[in-house]
C-alpha cells in the first residue's frame, strides 16, 4: 500500500533517479517500467517534467504520471532519430554567447532562436565576457538581434556589469541557460547568486573550447524566486521535428512577407517573384541571418 500520492516538478535527474520538488519536500523516485515500452521518439522524462509522484511507506517512490509538456528547450539527441528534452516547461530561455574568447557562434544561436519561436518560448539573449571588449562593438554585433525585437542584455562576471540586470530577468521564472561550452554559464550564475556553488571551468587557452562542466541535469532554486537550469555547454544544435516548408514562420524578418510571395510553396532561395529575397537585396534582412535559414533550410550541419 502506497502512504500518498504528490504533485511535484522534477528538479534533478541522475541515472535513472529523479529528484521531484512537492510540497513536502524533495521525493527521490523511480519512472514505472510502462513509460519506457515501446519506441521512444522523445525522452520519456526530462527535467521541469510536472508528476505525481506514489510514495510507499518505506520512502520509495514512483512517478505515477507525466502532465503534458509545455515550451520545450529540445534538439535532436546526438546520434539518434529521436528527440532530446534539454528542459520541459520553460517560462523563457537564456541564450548565452560569449563577445570574445570564444568568438560569438550566431548560426548556433540562430537555431537555438528557431526553436523558441516554434514552442512561443520568450528568449533572452545574453551576451557574456563584456569585459574582453569594447561595449560599443559587442552591441554593434548583437545589434541585429535587438532589431528582430530580442531582449539582450550584456554581462561581465568579472566587472559584475549587467549582473543586476540579469537577476531581475531571472526572478519568479522557470530559466534555462543554453550555449556553447567556454561562454562562462557557470561563472555568470555564480556571480548572480554567489554560492550557488555551479563548477566551472576555464577555457583552455590551446584549444579556446571549454570543458563541459555542467554534467548531472538540475533546476537551481534562486532567492528571488523561481529556478534556473544550467546545460551542458553544446558543441552542435541540430533540431528536431521542424520540417523545411515551416522553417520561414520562425524567423521573425521573414515571416510576415511569405505572404508577398509570387509561389505559395516558395523556398525563398531562387524562385521569381520571392519577397524574402527582395527584401535581402534592399538590406532589409541581414545576410547573417538569410544564411542561417539556407543553411538550416538545406539541412546542413553547423561548422
Amino acid at each position: 500500500m502506497s502512504d500518498t500520492f504528490l504533485k511535484g516538478q522534477i528538479v534533478r535527474a541522475q541515472s535513472g533517479f529523479f529528484i521531484v520538488e512537492t510540497i513536502r519536500g524533495q521525493v527521490t523516485a523511480t519512472l514505472r517500467g510502462r513509460f519506457l515500452q515501446g519506441r521512444q521518439e522523445t525522452d520519456a522524462v526530462a527535467l521541469g517534467d510536472r508528476v505525481l509522484v506514489e510514495v510507499f511507506p518505506d520512502g520509495s517512490a514512483v512517478i505515477e504520471e507525466i502532465e503534458d509538456r509545455t515550451r520545450v528547450l529540445s534538439r535532436k539527441a546526438p546520434g539518434r532519430e529521436s528527440e532530446q528534452v534539454l528542459v520541459a516547461n520553460l517560462d523563457q530561455a537564456v541564450f548565452m554567447m560569449a563577445c570574445a574568447d570564444p568568438d560569438p557562434n550566431f548560426r548556433m544561436l540562430d537555431r537555438f532562436l528557431v526553436v523558441a519561436e516554434r514552442e512561443n518560448l520568450p528568449a533572452v539573449i545574453c551576451a557574456n565576457k563584456l569585459d574582453l571588449v569594447v561595449p560599443r562593438s559587442a552591441r554593434e554585433e548583437f545589434g541585429l538581434y535587438d532589431n528582430l525585437g530580442y531582449r539582450i542584455v550584456y554581462t561581465s562576471a568579472v566587472s559584475g556589469r549587467g549582473v543586476r540586470e540579469l537577476r531581475r530577468v531571472l526572478s519568479n521564472k522557470l530559466s534555462v541557460f543554453a550555449g556553447p561550452s567556454g561562454v562562462g554559464k557557470s561563472t555568470l550564475l555564480n556571480a548572480v547568486q554567489p554560492g550557488l556553488g555551479l563548477r566551472t571551468h576555464l577555457v583552455r587557452e590551446k584549444t579556446k573550447k571549454g570543458h563541459h562542466t555542467t554534467v548531472v541535469p538540475e533546476l537551481f532554486p534562486l532567492k528571488n524566486g523561481g529556478y534556473v537550469a544550467d546545460t551542458p555547454g553544446l558543441k552542435a544544435f541540430a533540431l528536431w521535428d521542424i520540417e523545411p516548408e515551416e522553417l520561414d514562420a520562425y524567423f521573425p524578418e521573414m515571416r510576415d512577407l511569405v505572404a508577398d510571395c509570387d509561389f505559395s510553396d516558395c523556398t525563398h532561395i531562387h524562385e521569381p517573384g520571392c519577397a524574402v529575397l527582395e527584401a535581402l537585396d534592399k538590406g532589409r534582412i541581414a545576410p547573417e541571418r538569410y544564411d542561417s535559414y539556407c543553411r538550416i533550410r538545406l539541412g546542413e550541419e553547423e561548422d
